[in-house]
This record gives structure tokens, sequence and C-alpha cells, in this order.
């Protein structure tokens, strides 16, 4: 058996870092995870932490603004899997700057985790936060670093568990409001089974220098579809309201941060169709489900049975 990559997570402590972190340990990778010092006095994170070292995860206290700390860290690994949010998303060029220094890294992964960075529309502000990341997409392949791009459509945390409610904490149980027609083809992912096929992808040469899409069969779904389930697991119907594209358009541009990032995703995905209305070439990607069959990925409909 070949030995498993070292895997350091940058980001780690965040929304989908720790579901990485989760995965790699039951994988069986020695992991590292790159900390600020000062993430310890957060007492969510600090608790996070905690369990960090008990499932033996090795932590590097250190942030992307220190380069020699970065540097420093990555000599430890074969395997860069960054996960940080979108006001850091520029800051990777430190960390591709350190790659190549370092000099030994066999695959880095950088922190995109939604829709194909390279095939969309997006309006703003989706569109400059997409942007950064294209940036970090080319500054990358110029500097012929070794990499995945995990293209994951929507986290089921995000728009499964609220039914696209993106005020509410729960799916509703009268009411809904969909973005759309709700005919339109989206994808949806639980952040575990993000977890799971991506420490399975990093080590495998079919997903090297190549997107990875997360388009499980049995959770490519138009909203109605969706919320057809949800009613039949509640036993009654939904009272249905229909955002049209040029409402949500002007409710993108009448919301504050994070509401109208999160509504330009939706026209994206939901109005625009932008997970479906491709085909996955060979060329540039793989379907993650094709190549890990072993995964048994949770469905929509599993999903939802939680919150009944």
């Amino acid at each position: 058996m070949a030995e498993k990559s070292k895997i350091l997570i940058i980001g780690a402590t965040g929304y989908i870092g720790k579901f990485l972190v989760e995965a790699s340990t039951k994988a069986g990778h020695p992991t590292f995870a790159l900390v600020r010092e000062s993430t310890v006095s957060n007492p969510n994170k600090s608790k996070l932490i905690d369990g960090f070292k008990n499932s033996g995860v090795t932590l590097l206290w250190g942030d992307l603004s220190d380069y020699q700390c970065l540097v420093k860290a990555i000599k430890q690994v074969d395997v860069v899997i960054c996960t940080v949010g979108g006001q850091q998303v520029a800051d990777q060029i430190n960390i591709i700057a350190a790659i190549k220094e370092a000099g030994s890294i066999k695959r880095f992964v950088p922190s995109e985790f939604g829709l194909d960075m390279d095939r969309h529309s997006a309006v703003e502000p989706a569109a400059s936060l997409f942007k950064q990341k294209v940036k970090i997409r080319r500054a990358i392949e110029t500097e012929g670093i070794p990499y995945t791009y995990v293209i994951s459509y929507a986290l089921a945390g995000y728009f499964l568990r609220t039914l696209g409610q993106l005020n509410d904490t729960a799916p509703p149980r009268d009411k809904v409001v969909v973005q759309g027609d709700g005919n339109v083809k989206g994808v949806y992912v639980t952040e575990e089974d993000v977890g799971s096929y991506v420490i399975k992808a990093v080590d495998d040469p079919r997903t090297l220098n190549k997107s990875l899409y997360l388009r499980p069969p049995a959770n490519v779904l138009a909203f109605n579809e969706i919320i057809s389930l949800w009613e039949n697991k509640i036993g009654h119907g939904l009272e249905k309201t229909y955002i049209s594209e040029d409402q949500l358009l002007k409710n993108i541009q009448e919301s504050c941060f994070p509401m109208n990032l999160l509504l330009a995703i939706c026209h994206s995905m939901l109005v625009k169709g932008e997970g479906t209305n491709f085909e996955i070439d060979p060329s540039f990607g793989v379907e993650a489900s094709e190549l890990y069959p072993e995964v048994k990925y949770t469905t929509i409909d599993h999903y939802l049975n939680q919150f009944v």
C-alpha cells in the first residue's frame, strides 16, 4: 500500500474546512491544520480545535499573511487544501508563492467549493468574487503547480436546510419562496460528502490538473422537485411564491452583503442553470460519483428526513 499523503488544510476551522479535516483524518492521512493563535480565544473555535487535537491533527500556528510561516508549514506536507472564505481568496497568492518555494507539493486544492469559476455568467457581487478565484486558477497554472479544482455546487447546509429560504433556520411548513420558476436543475451536496470526495481525489492521478465536479445523480434536481419531496414528507402542500428573474436582479441590487451575494449565486444556479448547463468533458474535468462509486453519498431525499 502506498503511503498516505500528508495533508495541510488552511482555513480548517471555517465552515467547509472542518469537514475536510474530519474526512482526512478518517481516511488515515497525516493531517495538519494551519490555525491562527487568536482563534483559540473564540469559544466555538477552541472546542473545534480541541476536537482536532483529539483526532490526531497536527496544529501549525500561523496565517496567510506570514509568508515564512506558510513556507515552513507547506514543507511538512504533500498536499495543500485551502478553504478560506471570500475575503481571503486573493491572499491565496501567498500560498502559491510558498508552494513554489517549498518545491515538494504534489497537489494544491484552492478555495472554491461552489460553481465552476470558468463557466458562469454571474452578476455582482458574485462576479467580482469569482474573478478573484479565476485569477488564483491562472496563477496556479502559470506557476506549474499541480492542482485539483473542486466544483461542489450548492452546499446542503446553505440551501437544503431551509429549502432555499435564506433568512430561515429550518425548512418551511406553510409558505415557500422560489427564486425563478423552480424548473431549472441545480446540484446539492452535503458538506460531509464534499469532504469524502475531495480527500479521495488528492492522491488520484485521474484528478490531477482537472476540475472535480460533484454531481451525484440523485442530487441533480429542480427546486420544484425538492419542494415536492418535502411536501410528501410533511403530508401537505406549501403555498409557493415565484420570484421572476427581473425581480431577483432587483432584489440583488437592493440587498446588503452577504444577502446580495447569496441571491446572486441563486441567480446563477437556479435561474441560469449554471450547475448543469454543460457537459463535463474529460479534457478539463471528471465527475466525483463516477470516479468513487464506493462513496455512499447522502441524497436530497434522505437529507430532508432529519427535519421532519
